[in-house]
């Protein structure tokens, strides 16, 4: 069961509405790295929790619980910058100097006049589900895969790539409470990022977390190339790194660089059924 409060989690102000940048604004909301995605990943992850202490499925509905908020922020954004936005998009480098810059130099006027129309006719000149590109948000890249470690390691590249996107959208925001709402969600972000990393040392040490799952027996794995670095260029060279030599992470075994070579035969099927529709002489009755 959830609650709400009517008030914002932070201050959203917006003083020269910028559509361009609502539209922006958009891949934060509903994009691969947007607050759609880690809201519902979260959420997911501790809905599908399985484990002695539910302490980890608690944390996530917490957090998961406060990028709604965050998703609230960046909508009301969203609709404030799209305020001054005309109705008529013909009347809009005539009627309104922001739009008119932006549609006449600095944005194509197709680009942004696809904006307006997607967040007009569908929304009311209101943020939707989308990105900056209009494609609605596709739950495809939600991954809660039941493994608490594996999870978090997702979620440290969740709020990494959106951690990026924040501070782009930061260096790109000409309004100061814009630049204000996203220094608040940055911060955010870098905290997330501490406690998937927190969750994962809490778990014991890299020995004992990895390879993940931990659960499989390692014996029953590949011993002669778990720990091989394939090199797969035609001459042979390879960047020599931390992963080409020397103990590996979980130091259960030695990084060496293995030239990639063929292993396998090469495959040969059978013929065509006859009842495949294929050419008589895939059939082998030519």
């Amino acid at each position: 069961m959830y609650y709400h409060d009517k008030r914002l989690q932070y201050p959203v102000t917006v003083e020269n509405p910028d559509p361009a940048f609502a539209r922006m604004l958009q891949q934060a909301i509903g994009g691969v790295e947007g607050e759609i995605r880690v809201c519902m990943q979260y959420f997911f992850q501790a809905w599908g929790n399985r484990a002695p202490t539910t302490k980890y499925r608690d944390m996530l509905l917490h957090t998961a619980t406060e990028e709604i908020g965050h998703i609230e922020m960046l909508a009301t954004a969203v609709a404030l910058n799209l305020d001054k936005a005309p109705a008529s998009l013909q009347e809009a480098g005539a009627t309104d100097g922001i739009v008119g810059a932006v549609m006449g130099g600095e944005r194509p006027r197709h680009v942004i006049e696809g904006m307006i129309h997607k967040n007009l006719l569908s929304g009311g000149l209101a943020a939707m589900p989308i990105d900056s590109d209009g494609v609605p948000f596709n739950m495809s890249h939600i991954y809660a895969s039941g493994n608490v470690a594996a999870d978090m390691y997702c979620n440290v590249a969740a709020e990494s790539t959106g951690r990026v996107l924040a501070t782009r959208l930061y260096n790109a925001a000409h309004d100061e409470g814009m630049k204000k709402m996203l220094h608040f969600m940055i911060a955010r972000d870098t905290m997330h990022q501490e406690q998937w990393l927190a969750v994962i040392e809490e778990l014991g040490d890299k020995a004992a977390v990895l390879p993940i799952p931990n659960s499989f027996p390692q014996e029953q794995e590949d011993q002669q190339h778990n720990y091989d670095f394939f090199v797969t260029s035609i001459d042979g060279t390879y960047p020599e790194g931390r992963w080409t030599q020397g103990p590996s992470v979980d130091g259960k075994g030695h990084f060496t660089a293995f030239r990639n070579e063929p292993l396998g035969e090469e495959p040969v099927l059978g013929p065509a059924r006859p009842d495949s529709s294929a050419q008589a002489e895939q059939i082998g009755k030519a």
